[in-house]
């Protein structure tokens, strides 16, 4: 193939690039762009630990079409072989904006060429920009830009590694695909709680990002043994599990059913805003708690373990709690204040909340998704967080296998 040398630019990666099939993603990419490829060299790994390293070159119609392939590509961890300059530092115009030309991020680790130097961006996260200052490259959300930042622009100077896991110490390796035997549940709880006691040995953070299926399916009690036992730093919801977990701490009901025998009880159906109502009397949780009203649940174990707990409120929410935050972006800072510095992130019966949490968490992290429908697990995927990995189980089941394991 003859390259059109304005249009065409040389690239290598490396990492295990057939497994993950980034390899096929590449060529993909290029193809259904409009671009041509050619294999200038590719270098496949001898064993599990060995990277395989691609060099190739990537051939357009038109510049603006070479520029999308190589914005997709870099993004994918491609880098350009070719000298590359520092990168292009655009001012935004007005608060909350961007120049059209803005560079998008990923969760990956991603470092600049900025005056002869790279640096590292800290606060990495996907869907924000990137703004160079006196404090370095950072990850910002649109909405936090401010007029006179200098944002930075194209692909010119930027690197993306998305992260390789050797595959003999990769724990969750089996979690990969669609876990549908009890076996393979048991084999994936064991992985999970050799990595917690790892966590809590050196005093990580475990954050657990729970739906109200957790109280429905009894998961809540035995979640609440994983607090007692010091294994989770913080808890992330919405309005709903405090609503249903202090409903069943107080009646005995979730979402007007008896949770010992499974049957709706009379007028059952007032139960959750009798719940919300006792405790707004109470001022707040925390005040509940320490007046004695409620004496049990997981909203207690939180409490008085000191647990963080951040309610995101919506606009489907009954009361609500006077403990859950109604202001979105004022939620969303906090579910992010509370996610910096975890080592994992356990998402459980929850896809509003675990997919706005992938959002926020750095592909390094590792993440696993419990849900009784596919689905959501591949929904978590498919938004970006490549890290994530999937069970798919019934969630009480789950969190009782869970903290069975871990007092073994």
């Amino acid at each position: 193939m003859v390259a059109d040398m304005e249009n065409s630019r040389r690239l290598i990666a490396e990492g295990h690039l057939i497994d993950t099939g980034l390899m096929s993603k590449y060529l993909d990419l290029v193809v259904e762009n409009g671009g041509q490829y050619e294999l200038l060299r590719f270098d496949i790994g001898r064993t599990v630990h060995d990277f395989s390293r691609v060099e190739m070159r990537i051939t357009a119609p038109d510049a603006d079409r070479l520029s999308r392939i190589l914005e997709n590509l870099v993004a994918l961890g491609c880098h350009p072989v070719e000298a590359e300059g520092p990168v292009t530092l655009r001012p935004s115009v007005k608060d909350g904006t961007v120049p059209d030309d803005f560079y998008s991020t990923t969760n990956h680790k991603t470092r600049l060429l900025h005056q002869s130097a790279w640096l590292d961006v800290a606060d990495q996260r996907m869907d924000a920009v990137l703004v160079v200052d006196g404090r370095g490259a950072r990850c910002v959300k649109l909405r936090d830009v401010r007029a006179g930042d200098r944002v930075v622009c194209g692909i010119t100077g930027v690197q993306v590694f998305p992260p390789f896991r050797d595959k003999e110490k990769m724990d969750f390796v089996f979690m990969d695909n669609e876990v549908s035997s009890e076996r393979r549940v048991e084999l994936a709880v064991a992985a999970l709680a050799g990595s917690m006691k790892e966590i809590r040995g050196r005093s990580g953070r475990t954050v657990v990002v729970a739906g109200p299926v957790v109280v429905h399916t009894g998961g809540s009690a035995h979640l609440g043994r994983l607090i007692r036992g010091g294994y989770v730093q913080a808890v992330l919801s919405g309005n709903a599990l405090a609503v249903h977990d202090v409903e069943a701490a107080l009646l005995d009901t979730s979402l007007g059913v008896d949770t010992r025998t499974g049957i709706p009880v009379h007028e059952g159906h007032r139960n959750h805003m009798r719940a919300i109502n006792t405790i707004r009397r109470a001022g707040s949780l925390g005040a509940a708690v320490e007046s004695g009203v409620l004496t049990r649940g997981l909203m207690h174990d939180c409490i008085r373990h000191g647990v963080e707990l951040v309610l995101a409120g919506s606009i489907r929410d009954d009361g609500p709690m006077p403990d859950t935050i109604m202001d979105m972006v004022a939620a969303q800072e906090r579910y992010a204040k509370a996610l910096e510095g975890a080592d994992l992130v356990l998402i459980l019966g929850t896809m509003l909340h675990g997919i706005g949490v992938g959002n926020m968490t750095p592909s390094w992290v590792r993440t696993v998704c419990v849900d009784i429908s596919p689905a959501t697990v591949t929904k978590l995927v498919d938004r970006g967080s490549a890290q994530a990995s999937g069970v798919v189980t019934d969630v009480g089941l789950f969190l009782r296998l869970l903290a069975d394991e871990l007092q073994a």
